[in-house]
Parts: structure tokens; C-alpha cells; sequence
């Protein structure tokens, strides 16, 4: 069952890698301009949390079996 808006979704992704050359680096520097553009425009970015090295999830996801 093929769902639409994940269609939709991958063909952006696809386009805006093509855009930039499928270059990763070209991709975060327009993401990091972006940002910078909007912050001068009065927006605010949420920083993402702090790690918590010994956190219960940490443990479990990362245990080695």
C-alpha cells in the first residue's frame, strides 16, 4: 500500500538534494543560512536538549549485546 503524502514527501527530499548537487555540506550551509536569515528576521530556534550520557534510554538503546 503506497501512501501519499510519504510519496509527496520523498519527492521533495529529491528535489531539494538535486538542487544542491546531492552535496550534504551545500545542504547544511543553506540550512545554516537559513536560520541565520530568520534569526536576524526576530525568529527564535529551539537548541536541541543536552545529551544525557548515563540516561536509562542511552543504556538500553546503545547496550552492547
Amino acid at each position: 500500500m503506497r501512501d501519499e503524502i510519504i510519496d509527496e514527501v520523498h519527492a521533495i527530499k529529491e528535489s531539494l538534494a538535486e538542487e544542491f548537487g546531492f552535496d550534504v555540506r551545500r545542504i547544511f550551509e543553506d540550512i545554516k543560512r537559513s536560520e541565520v536569515q530568520t534569526e536576524l528576521e526576530g525568529w527564535h530556534h529551539i537548541q536541541p536538549a543536552e545529551v544525557l550520557a548515563e540516561s536509562a534510554f542511552r543504556r538500553t538503546r546503545f547496550a552492547h549485546h
